[in-house]
């Protein structure tokens, strides 16, 4: 499988690009801004290419996005040239990280001390996530949670658009298993919306690290 990865040197990314080169073939297109500084350690892997540049550069997006299978995009930030690069190119698998709250469907407590951190997600992240959705691509876009790192905890559960979202936390590395599994089962959670936390953390009235 050929998998391009956009914003590769983000956090998710870069333990996302790990675990393909452990544990699978993947041949990886590892794209991110100063990537030849920043994801120097890649250099010379014969399965990895590494691309300097940034979302805006629609037409380098193109070239790269030729022949892949699956993208993720560590941001949900100005996606709007990837989708142009997508159907430009006939690529139609895209995996996208994103936040919660983008339908106002986080309630209770959790919700509003989540509001009080963050605010209420911009108009603009609303209209990306639309165009996403309307978009006629197989997307899965990953409303996550309050993110923290804990090597080895990999559990996680979800919710669908429509439904409440309920926990105040996720561990990267189980977003980083959730992303595994939907790669091994190319049918799952296609254009969908999934609000993704970790079993036991529904209840919370935040995070634990806060």
């Amino acid at each position: 499988m050929k998998i391009l990865i956009l914003g590769a040197a983000g956090q998710i990314a870069r333990l996302l690009t790990e675990r393909l080169l452990k544990e699978s073939n993947d041949q990886l297109t590892l794209y991110a801004r100063r990537a030849n500084e920043r994801l120097s350690q890649y250099q010379g892997n014969p399965r990895v290419k590494v691309v300097d540049g940034d979302f805006s550069n629609e037409a380098l997006l193109e070239e790269i996005m030729s022949g892949q299978d699956v993208v993720f995009v560590d941001s949900d930030h100005d996606t709007e040239p990837i989708l142009k690069a997508m159907k430009a190119t006939g690529v139609k698998r895209i995996i996208i990280a994103g936040v919660l709250g983008v339908y106002g469907e986080v309630a209770g407590k959790f919700g509003e001390w989540n509001r009080s951190m963050i605010g209420n997600v911009s108009p603009e992240r609303r209209e990306n996530l639309k165009k996403i959705e309307e978009s006629g691509l197989d997307y899965t876009y990953m409303r996550m949670t309050w993110l923290y790192n804990q090597p080895g905890n990999v559990s996680y559960a979800t919710t669908q658009k429509g439904e409440p979202f309920v926990g105040a936390q996720v561990s990267r590395q189980a977003i980083v298993q959730y992303v595994f599994d939907l790669l091994a089962n190319p049918k799952k959670d296609i254009q969908a919306s999934v609000g993704i936390y970790e079993p036991g953390s529904e209840k919370m009235d935040k995070p634990s690290f806060y």
